[in-house]
């Protein structure tokens, strides 16, 4: 068993760091200084716990370019895309600072001369955070900030991708977050401590199974992020040019590594063979090269098994009679941004997600055979649909089986909306001020004043 973890660059391989795994008795060290933690925040004033976290995030603006272009040198992510993701944690952050008053706020049924019946929010202790690579920050941020403002400890297992992240945030939350290094043995046996009391996970589907199993065993809640197949439908009388240059930026951003990304695209036939021509030129115009580099606009895939995926995936719906208009392969790290027509709806392109640059475009002649089309799937995270009828969206997103649905946008999260997914894209829902429910427990007071 290797006692060290290795981070190479995706882009040319060489060596960012080794970061040792923590031994059994420096895991047992952090689990106990984050009970330890949890015993005194929880009886810190809300007041005082958002000045502590806004003191925490004027580091993280102050890291701000050292932060992203440690992400850009772990994961690959152009250095322009990685300051956005900076800065869009402080947005999100600042979010739950507003939204926690009122979520965290005693829900009073009476408070009488005699009674006092009220509902309060109280942390839940420790809090595991099991976070992926594809946006190390974000996605640590969006259970780490309402978790604190909560009232509770963090213990922070980063992707090994993205270790080096992982400590950074422990050192902005200095005693609130412990970074733990191991491995999934480690992992699953930290679930089983009775010291851990809510686990929110970010990951695959099989990764969710797993966590949700060790879970399972102590009656905890788990929070599980997982995947997404996110369609969009191109209605009859959408803006064109502005559905065709959104979805290509939301299948192609952060070279398609996103749980949100675009990965499927229903066009009516109106407007389809426009919205295809009108799509090639913009995914050929993405350019590749060093992260670090201010131009460039794709990065490589952060796995490199990831290509080996994609390359089935394109092979599969071309034995379909698919056709590969642009792209449709790789050059040394990266996956060339790829348009195919043509895929049945069987087709793994259509149905699997792919994590990556891949857009596969299909044609329908309704509303409603969109929406049948797009609900088919075991995934549930968001969808768009691109119409200038207000009143089309809004019937449209009723019968859609997604967590977020969008209009005339899309591969977006609006911290001011809880953010959930159905089926096999996970349970529970984080952000907003819904995000607080499942990291706080409710507690009813019934107090007789006199007797």
């Amino acid at each position: 068993m290797p006692s060290s973890i290795r981070l190479n660059s995706p882009y040319d391989g060489h060596e960012v760091a080794t970061v040792p795994l923590d031994e059994p008795d420096t895991i047992e060290r952090k689990l106990s200084a984050a009970c330890a933690a949890a015993l005194a925040w929880r009886e810190v004033p809300l007041a005082e716990r958002v000045a502590r976290v806004e003191t925490a995030l004027a580091g993280v603006a102050a890291d701000e370019e050292d932060t992203a272009r440690e992400i850009s040198l772990q994961m690959g992510k152009p250095l322009a895309q990685a300051r956005g993701e900076v800065r869009t944690f402080l947005v999100r952050a600042r979010q739950s600072l507003a939204d926690a008053p009122a979520a965290l706020a005693a829900e009073v049924v009476e408070d009488s001369a005699q009674f006092y019946r009220a509902t309060v929010h109280e942390p839940k202790g420790v809090v595991l955070i099991i976070a992926a690579w594809n946006y190390p920050l974000l996605i640590v941020g969006n259970s780490l900030i309402p978790a604190l403002l909560a009232g509770n400890a963090v213990l922070l297992k980063h992707a090994a991708m993205t270790t080096l992240t992982g400590a950074r945030i422990a050192r902005w939350f200095d005693g609130l977050v412990q970074q733990v290094v191991t491995d999934h043995a480690g992992i699953v046996a930290m679930i089983g401590d009775p010291r851990v009391d809510h686990v929110a996970f970010t990951g695959s589907v099989r990764g969710g199974r797993e966590i949700n199993r060790a879970a399972a065993e102590r009656f905890i809640d788990v929070g599980l992020e997982l995947g997404g197949k996110d369609p969009a439908y191109v209605a009859a009388d959408a803006d064109l040019a502005r559905a065709v240059e959104n979805l290509v930026d939301g299948a192609c951003y952060n070279a398609g590594q996103s749980c949100c990304g675009i990965e499927r695209i229903y066009v009516h036939e109106r407007l389809y063979d426009a919205f295809v021509e009108q799509a090639i030129p913009l995914m050929n115009a993405y350019i590749t090269g060093d992260p670090l580099a201010d131009g460039t606009t794709l990065g490589p895939m952060a796995r490199a098994s990831a290509l080996d995926e994609l390359d089935a995936q394109v092979a599969d719906a071309m034995r379909q009679g698919a056709s590969v208009l642009t792209g449709g392969r790789r050059e040394g790290p990266f996956y060339l941004p790829t348009l195919i027509t043509g895929a049945p709806q069987s087709s793994l392109i259509v149905q699997e997600e792919n994590f990556g640059p891949l857009l596969p475009v299909l044609k329908v002649s309704s509303d409603a055979e969109a929406v049948r089309l797009m609900n088919d799937s075991r995934y549930g995270l968001t969808a768009s649909v691109w119409t200038t009828d207000a009143a089309r969206a809004a019937a449209l997103a009723r019968q859609l089986n997604t967590g977020v649905v969008f209009q005339n946008r899309c591969d977006y999260i609006d911290p001011a909306l809880p953010w959930s997914g159905w089926g096999e894209s996970g349970r529970g829902s984080s952000l907003s001020r819904h995000g607080f429910h499942a990291l706080t427990r409710r507690k009813g007071l019934h107090l007789r004043k006199k007797l």
